[in-house]
């Protein structure tokens, strides 16, 4: 696994190179954090959900944080309702979406030479609306979304159907991921992972 800094990406030794969406292309992790507490707040459970907990949680398809969390706090959560409000939540904030500069570049120097995708542990309406906003819909050949597989992040699932239809072997893509539960996900799906740092702005100025 590599950590970027100072934003050192490789240029050769992959056939094929698969991004997460959230954190990693797109600074959206504010504006999902948000959304999670506005939604947990509408289901009585305001503040339980703290900035660090959903860091780590990062990557994961909404209703499976829902069930942890109620198993967390002894909570009854229905996670389809939760779920539902948090994207709802979220789509209100679109608008506060950037692209990474740093990831969004090293994607575009591929654009025509790679096969690339994007495997997200967000549903496809939400991605597909994000990407939009952040006018690279047509940069990927591929997005594999948690509505796509059974099982979400840290399973392989994902990235291994990514590559599947990029036509391209688990191992010889290159995966960048920004949380926990995605890295240990490609990694078992057997790819060269880049490390992005999360939150990886820090919002540094």
């Amino acid at each position: 696994m590599a950590n970027i800094g100072p934003f050192s990406f490789p240029q050769s030794g992959f056939d094929g190179v698969i991004f997460d969406c959230d954190g990693t292309l797109v600074d959206s992790m504010p504006a999902h954090f948000e959304a999670w507490c506005e939604a947990l707040a509408l289901y009585g459970a305001g503040g339980i959900f703290k900035e660090d907990v959903f860091f780590a949680m990062g990557g994961r398809p909404t209703m499976d944080i829902v069930v942890e969390l109620n198993d967390e706090y002894d909570l009854h959560l229905n996670p389809e309702a939760v779920a539902m409000a948090k994207r709802e939540a979220f789509l209100k904030r679109l608008n506060t979406v950037t692209l990474i500069e740093e990831v969004a570049d090293f994607a575009s120097s591929l654009r025509g030479k790679v096969p690339m995708a994007i495997a997200t542990g967000g549903s496809r309406m939400v991605i597909e609306k994000t990407l939009q906003v952040v006018g690279v819909s047509d940069w990927f050949d591929e997005v594999v979304t948690a509505d796509d597989v059974s099982e979400g992040k840290p399973s392989p699932e994902i990235f291994l159907k990514a590559a599947k239809l990029i036509g391209v072997s688990p191992t010889k893509c290159l995966a960048l991921e920004d949380a926990p539960a995605g890295i240990l996900a490609a990694q078992r799906a057997g790819m060269q992972v880049i490390s992005i740092p999360s939150p990886l702005l820090s919002h540094a100025v």
